[in-house]
């Protein structure tokens, strides 16, 4: 399976592209989309517009994405939001289905503590991918939501039918 992982911003917008088999998983690609445009309606068409770009060079079979974190700026989590939405309408426009995760479930499947700093992410990133240099931060964030995704699904796969359901 391929996964895309998207790290949304309204300034930068991480993504992670791998494979995995549920058990081991592979460095595809990543980056950083630095946004361009004045006005945000300008801004959320550049990023929608780059993320098709990245699912037509890569066709990942999935989308996962990190959950927007409203913390003191509200003004600020809209924004995000905005950007997270268009990044989702990219990929459900490519046909993909779109998993989100929170920061915390994202931080607590990579490093293993969902109180990890941006560091960590990155280390342990660099050190499950076995990547030859660090990836940027929103970028090693997208890997890093793509890694959860990858995770959750093998798990999920592995649980009798309608037990996942269930359990919620």
């Amino acid at each position: 399976m391929r996964v895309i992982g998207i790290d949304p911003g309204s300034v930068v917008t991480g993504y992670g592209v791998l494979d995995t088999d549920g058990r081991r998983s592979t460095y595809v690609d990543s980056g950083c989309i630095r946004v361009k445009g004045e006005e945000l309606p300008e801004r959320l068409g550049f990023i929608f517009r780059q993320v098709q770009a990245i699912i037509a060079r890569h066709r990942p079979d999935t989308m996962a994405v990190e959950q927007v974190f409203v913390s003191r700026n509200p003004s600020s989590a809209l924004k995000l939001g905005q950007a997270r939405g268009a990044a989702i309408c990219a990929g459900v426009e490519g046909g993909l289905t779109v998993a989100e995760y929170a920061p915390r479930s994202i931080k607590q499947a990579v490093v293993g503590t969902g109180a990890a700093a941006k560091e960590q992410m990155q280390h342990m990133v660099t050190m499950i991918l076995e990547l030859q240099a660090t990836p940027a931060t929103d970028a090693a964030d997208a890997l890093a939501v793509a890694l959860c995704h990858a995770h959750t699904h093998a798990t999920l796969s592995r649980l009798p039918a309608g037990f996942a359901r269930r359990g919620r």
